[in-house]
């Protein structure tokens, strides 16, 4: 059976022992905790949880970053991946909630993907809506398609087509989410996953934001990063490049093109690093897309050993970075 369709959250009941939410523990001393929390929340103004940084050190690989979703960190410490343990496969692996060397998303033109993509019409920026700007845009391309599929909240963080081992491959699973499927994993580290939460308000946003009350103690929010599918609010992606750029314009012309790329080539080495800004080629000229600054596997601006940018920017955006790098101001 196919099913898109998730659970809303629901704090678990005392009876039934420790309250996963929170740590309320369901006894008499945990209704009294519950009870003083509970005063104090309807006495106080709501207090987010946005000033509580990442558990995970951002140093030197991406398992040190929130995008290994099993949520162990490679280096040891970091967060308890245990807690999310319910609500996401734990696949004990990095790379495969969204690469696998065999089985990939015959649909989409991204490297071995192996993530669920459905077919999405997003609501862009409109030319005649938004006079200030000069080129056309279209859907978003590939570039921003890979990170949309889970920065939308239409499908769920661990919903991927070829689970690890043999035997665990669906290939409807490429474009239609299958919540039998991502059920018959076993999290062998944790409790089996009994929801496939997405980036939605009613599932990881449940906890992970602002107004979650009492359920969101301790969750940074996440609220920025659940993007949707109305994409007016962001910088335009699928947004054309002044194919006039350099000096007398508002734009900066890229130092290196190629047919299908064209990139800031900072070091002059020819070659697109990963902590060059970049514009992509998909058929419509070149165009800026969701990795044109932001590098999913993180980019330390010291080298080996450094922390990496913050929300995976390719360049610190101290001093307006990335924007000036492409926009004359």
């Amino acid at each position: 059976m196919t099913s898109t369709s998730q659970p809303r959250f629901v704090v678990p009941k005392p009876s039934h022992g420790p309250v996963r939410m929170g740590a309320i523990v369901g006894s008499t001393w945990g209704w009294a905790l519950l009870t003083v929390v509970l005063l104090c929340t309807a006495l106080a103004p709501a207090r987010a949880d946005t000033d509580l940084p990442t558990k995970f050190s951002n140093i030197g690989t991406v398992g040190n970053t929130r995008h290994n979703l099993s949520q162990r960190q490679t280096s040891g410490g970091g967060p308890s991946g245990q807690t999310m343990d319910s609500f996401r496969n734990d696949y004990t692996e990095v790379c495969v909630y969204c690469h696998t060397p065999h089985g990939a998303n015959r649909t989409t033109a991204a490297p071995l993907w192996n993530r669920t993509m459905k077919a999405t019409t997003y609501q862009t920026y409109d030319l005649l809506a938004t006079a200030s700007l000069t080129q056309p845009v279209t859907q978003p391309g590939m570039n921003s398609l890979t990170c949309l599929s889970c920065h939308d909240g239409q499908t769920a963080v661990d919903s991927i087509i070829n689970m690890p081992g043999s035997g665990r491959f669906l290939a409807t699973q490429e474009t239609s989410e299958n919540a039998a499927f991502l059920n018959s994993w076993n999290n062998s580290r944790g409790p089996d996953a009994t929801v496939h939460a997405r980036m939605a308000p009613t599932e990881c946003l449940a906890c992970h934001s602002s107004g979650a009350g009492i359920v969101g103690a301790g969750a940074t929010d996440f609220t920025l990063f659940a993007i949707g599918t109305d994409l007016r609010n962001d910088h335009p992606v699928g947004i054309r490049y002044p194919t006039t750029a350099g000096p007398g314009t508002d734009f900066k012309d890229p130092s290196r093109k190629e047919a299908r790329l064209a990139w800031f080539d900072t070091n002059a080495n020819s070659r697109a690093d990963a902590n060059e800004i970049r514009l992509y080629n998909t058929g419509d000229g070149y165009e800026v897309e969701c990795a044109s600054c932001h590098d999913p596997h993180g980019v330390s601006p010291s080298g080996a050993g450094g922390a990496f940018n913050a929300t995976f920017l390719r360049v610190s955006n101290a001093g307006s970075g990335v924007c000036l790098t492409c926009h004359s101001k």
